[in-house]
């Protein structure tokens, strides 16, 4: 998965085929599925103190959220190669960053979504702190983002290439 600076998600042809399926069984099997579960929960009885009525229901309601966002996500997204990568920090792309200015302390990871989580990278979320920190620079550049305990941190962009997945 990479985007480019105007928001196309590129798939590789395995990570697009992978959601997909995500979709269809979530579309169809899954929700005959809790269907059955709700139906067969509301004949329990009273709805207030239906402990399984309430589970299933909020169970519907996440999957017809990730629903709503693989459709939304495989409407847009093109399936192949990301244009080469300018050296700038974006999602889809692996960064190589140094901590406090040392390049003894440094760290790969892969800037994406959950969707595109790697055994290769620790995943970050162009959402996170350090994400939102480093999004838009190039190599040589600082970045500053805030710690959970509310200090900041630098961190200097050593590398930036696509993520080849």
């Amino acid at each position: 998965m990479t985007q480019t600076s105007e928001s196309v998600t590129w798939l590789t042809q395995a990570a697009y085929d992978q959601l997909k399926a995500e979709l269809d069984y979530l579309s169809g099997p899954a929700r005959t599925e809790i269907a059955t579960k709700i139906a067969a929960a509301r004949e329990e009885g009273d709805l207030r103190e239906n402990g399984g009525y309430h589970a299933a229901k909020e169970e519907q309601g996440k999957q017809e959220l990730r629903v709503r966002q693989l459709t939304q996500l495989l409407e847009s997204a093109k399936v192949g190669t990301a244009p080469a990568s300018d050296g700038e920090v974006a999602p889809g792309t692996v960064v190589k960053i140094a901590f406090d200015g040392d390049e003894d302390d440094t760290m790969s990871f892969l800037l994406a979504s959950r969707e595109y989580a790697s055994s290769d990278f620790e995943t970050y979320s162009p959402q996170s702190p350090l994400g939102t920190g480093v999004m838009g620079k190039k190599v040589g550049e600082n970045a500053e983002y805030e710690l959970p305990n509310g200090k900041k941190a630098t961190v200097k962009i050593l590398d930036v290439k696509p993520f080849t997945g």
